[in-house]
């Protein structure tokens, strides 16, 4: 091609319209991807709300009789009480103290199916409830010791207390009658993965 076709192309008009189009598209698509690319990670679940939900498994051989350690689960706390044979002997002597012993009240909510005995445990031994009373959503302290205490009957054969309002509970998580709180203390999901690894927030039946 001669100098004189070349400085003409290079003069052409069009040319110079149609490379300044593509340039400006190129660098307007740069923006409107990332845009496009942030707004779909938006829309994906982050790790921790991924996690907020997720079945807790944790190891109890660790936990010896009359131990109780405190996990975390969608953000409640979760107890699981490795009870004594005194203490599981405990349940059936203060049956008639409490407000509802066979956990009938709001039980699909409350107490599983598999829950719904004296002991409110697939394992008798394993206590395994939500640490947080059904009254105003304060969280129980320990008391198990027997005997007179601050706060407490004089007969009192240990259980939970809630500092709040003065709402007790029994080693099972059972209610005492005349409290404020209205309901037993929920029964979580669980299930067991082997005799040492307790799964929270899943059953047979699927996850919670």
């Amino acid at each position: 091609m001669s100098i004189e076709a070349q400085l003409e192309s290079a003069c052409d008009p069009d040319d110079a319209r149609r490379t300044l189009l593509i340039a400006t598209s190129v660098a307007a698509a740069v923006p409107a991807l990332s845009t496009f690319t942030a707004l779909v990670r938006t829309f994906e679940p982050s790790e921790r709300a991924k996690a907020a939900g997720a079945p807790v498994e944790v190891d109890i051989a660790d936990l010896a009789p009359g131990q109780m350690k405190t996990v975390e689960w969608r953000g409640k706390p979760v107890w699981i009480l490795r009870r004594t044979p005194d203490m599981l002997a405990s349940l059936k002597g203060v049956e008639g103290q409490l407000a509802d012993p066979a956990s009938e009240r709001n039980r699909d909510e409350m107490t599983p199916a598999y829950a719904r005995n004296a002991h409110r445990s697939i394992r008798p031994e394993f206590l395994v409830a939500i640490g947080i009373c059904t009254h105003l959503g304060c969280s129980p302290t320990a008391k198990f010791d027997h005997g007179p205490q601050p706060s407490l009957p004089d007969d009192w054969n240990g259980g939970f207390f809630c500092p709040c309002h003065g709402s007790t509970f029994d080693l099972a998580g059972r209610v005492f009658k005349n409290k404020p709180a209205p309901e037993n203390l929920q029964i979580p999901r669980h299930m067991y993965a082997g005799d040492t690894r307790l799964v929270i927030g899943k059953d047979e039946q699927g996850e919670a």
